[in-house]
């Protein structure tokens, strides 16, 4: 064999060890990703466009229970087996935030190219911050508002174009539309024992004056008495007690409630379900003139302190912001930030119902963020049970609740 020869076989084999650890850089980084969505919704989705960018990271994702993620995560963290990447809740961001279990991104936020505050809804940026720094990125956001059926409002003499606009007028419809006979509600809306409850009078609080640390304000106060008022007159089903938002909106989807107070996730449900033309209108407020509020819900990402691979995991987070503009035609999610323009869908009803949405949005506020987030929503929970049930009046339980509050913020 020719020197020639064996100095080519040579390069052969050079070129064929180039290749082999090429391909093992394409995957030298693999990070971790957890979160509670299924096939049909972002991360697991974002995480396959992501892998296919070959860039040399990969991201693993595994599919966590609701009930599970804050007790799985922080036992996890506790015992040094924490994923890179999370989705989380957005009034638990401030739990890990504050025990040091997410990676403060200030920093490397100031210096993206992709993530800048400024674009952000106020409400879901002010969930991934604690005490002035940023310790996640918004995934997605939402709000609730109130959804009508105007057939209903015509048959009873209302007018389809004028929805109430305030707690009074909402009240005096309710009662109009309210027709027993046909086994119809006034409204439809979740007062259940759990973070739903919380998630749906608090925006009431808050308009009225109030807020979770200050749950006990007069205009709370009346914000849970008209909610009596609602239950104790039938004009809501006494199972607004025990049922969720997807139920409750589920009564009005049948014919069966005039009025519902649900979020933008029930719009696709509802152009498929709903028989009967419906709209859209902003929460109705104590006053006319008075301050606005809404709810706002959804999961922020967030990355845990103890990753090994801190960049790499930012730069996935950039490339999840970057498909924010997919988020609402891909996966009927709103986006949380106010830079995106969302698509016309075609069909005129729901583009205005996602109209209302987006302007509600401008009004939506985190619940918190406190690290103590779901001991405080559960004073609000028991003292909105125990006002509906009639165990207490409206003002004593709110009182109850300002002091279990208070011995939580210390």
């Amino acid at each position: 064999m020719t020197i020639k020869r064996l100095a080519f076989i040579g390069l052969l084999a050079l070129g064929g060890a180039s290749i082999t650890a090429l391909a093992a850089k394409a995957a030298d980084v693999t990070l971790t990703l957890w979160s509670l969505d299924k096939e049909n919704q972002p991360a697991p989705n974002l995480v396959k466009q992501f892998n296919a960018l070959n860039n040399g990271i990969k991201i693993e994702y595994r599919l966590l229970q609701f009930d599970d993620v804050v007790t799985e995560a922080m036992r996890a963290y506790s015992t040094g087996q924490a994923p890179d990447i999370i989705a989380v809740d957005n009034p638990e961001h401030a739990l890990f935030a504050s025990r040091g279990a997410f990676l403060d991104l200030t920093d490397m936020i100031a210096k993206s190219d992709v993530i800048k505050p400024k674009n952000y809804f106020p409400g879901p940026l002010a969930s991934a911050t604690w005490k002035g720094h940023y310790y996640g990125v918004p995934k997605a956001t939402n709000t609730i508002a109130l959804f009508y059926n105007r057939d209903m409002f015509k048959a009873k003499g209302l007018d389809p174009l004028k929805p109430p606009q305030t707690w009074d007028e909402l009240v005096a419809d309710a009662r109009k539309l309210t027709d027993p006979a046909k086994n119809v509600y006034g409204l439809a809306f979740s007062a259940k024992g759990n973070e739903e409850g919380t998630f749906q009078f608090l925006p009431w609080a808050q308009m009225g004056g109030g807020g979770y640390d200050h749950i006990n304000a007069p205009g709370a106060v009346k914000a849970l008495e008209i909610w009596k008022t609602i239950l104790d007159e039938k004009l809501a089903s006494p199972d607004s007690l025990t049922r969720g938002q997807w139920d409750s909106t589920g009564t009005f989807n049948s014919g069966n409630a005039a009025m519902a107070i649900s979020g933008p996730w029930e719009l696709d449900r509802m152009m498929a379900e709903a028989k009967f033309d419906w709209g859209v209108a902003l929460l109705p407020v104590p006053a006319v003139g008075a301050e606005r509020s809404s709810a706002m819900g959804d999961y922020n990402w967030a990355i845990f302190s103890s990753s090994k691979h801190p960049a790499e995991a930012f730069k996935a987070i950039e490339f999840f912001a970057s498909q924010d503009k997919d988020m609402f035609k891909n996966f009927g999610q709103l986006p949380a930030r106010s830079d995106i323009t969302i698509p016309a869908t075609g069909s005129p009803l729901k583009d205005a119902a996602l109209q209302v949405f987006l302007e509600q949005m401008k009004y939506a506020k985190p619940r918190g963020p406190h690290p103590a987030w779901p001991k405080i929503s559960k004073a609000i929970q028991d003292a909105i049970q125990a006002a509906l049930t009639g165990q207490m009046a409206p003002k004593d339980a709110l009182d109850q609740a300002a002091q279990k509050i208070k011995a939580v913020l210390g």
